[in-house]
């Protein structure tokens, strides 16, 4: 059985929206093999993490940077997850009012820390909402899905 966690921060409808989005596409794919736990930033910690195989990390940009609760869940974790999850495939998508910049080079360098692999540039959905938002980011969780599920990561 492999085993994707699905991190998420949804302050908002739209971002609501994006989460059921990517969960829905993994559900799509009808992987047998492939048991999702969903969760909320602040619900998510370490034991959640070395559980998985792979990791879907979804957050807002909040002040040019990842949202608090995203920042806390890398703060409960970093440590424990140190040395046990070097390796571990991750996507990230990022809902940016502005540019999503200063939000991945902050992620990028905690996934660099931890030594996890990022599968796919990171996703950046900038600007006002647009509804093709969710397609971008159900792409992402099948890709990741998928990859998982075929052992290419």
């Amino acid at each position: 059985m492999t085993k994707l966690l699905f991190v998420s921060h949804c302050p908002s409808a739209n971002t609501v929206a994006l989460r059921d989005a990517a969960a829905s596409a993994i559900e799509t794919l009808g992987v047998e093999d492939l048991e999702l736990r969903s969760l909320a930033s602040l619900d998510a910690d370490a034991d959640d993490v070395s559980w998985c195989d792979g990791i879907l990390l979804g957050t807002t940009e909040n002040f040019g940077y990842m949202a608090g609760r995203t920042k806390d869940f890398f703060e409960r974790i970093y440590y424990p997850c140190l040395e046990s999850t070097q390796g571990l495939p991750a996507a990230l998508y990022i809902r940016a009012g502005e540019d999503g910049t200063g939000t991945r080079q902050a992620i990028e360098r905690i996934v660099t820390g931890l030594r996890w692999k990022l599968v796919a540039d990171p996703l950046i959905l900038r600007g006002k909402w647009d509804p093709g938002f969710g397609e971008q980011v159900a792409e992402l969780a099948m890709t990741i899905a998928a990859g998982l599920d075929a052992d290419i990561f």
